[in-house]
């Protein structure tokens, strides 16, 4: 893996070193750090709550601004919970595509919203 500035491995680590300057680790359980992220998520939603499906593809700059430090929050506790877990986020993740791509063939699911248990 590259390590270029903005690397998900220079990431990691700096996550970790932030962590271990404040000696945080005591308190990141999987339980912990997953109810954070959720907490992170909805307030990411309470910026679109009230938004039409139109409204929320338009963000002022303020907006923008706002979401993405949400979205950050989020990730950062993900890969946090992914570094307690020694689960490599990349790979899971590619995993995962290819699990649904058996789940979500092409022919049944283009242009559907359809849960694949929903498909005839």
């Amino acid at each position: 893996m590259t390590n270029t500035p903005d690397s998900l491995e220079l990431l990691k680590q700096k996550l970790q070193q932030f962590v271990d300057e404040r000696d945080w680790a005591q308190f990141h359980s999987p339980k912990n750090l997953s109810m954070a992220m959720i907490v992170e998520a909805a307030e990411l939603v309470e910026h679109f709550q009230w938004d039409t499906e139109a409204e929320s593809h338009v963000l002022s700059d303020a907006k923008r601004e706002q979401v993405g430090h949400e979205l950050a929050d989020t990730f950062v506790y993900l890969l946090r919970i992914a570094q307690v877990l020694d689960i490599d986020l990349i790979e899971a993740a590619n995993k995962k595509i290819a699990l649904n791509a058996l789940k979500y063939p092409v022919e049944k699911a283009r242009g559907k919203n359809n849960k694949y248990t929903d498909y005839q």
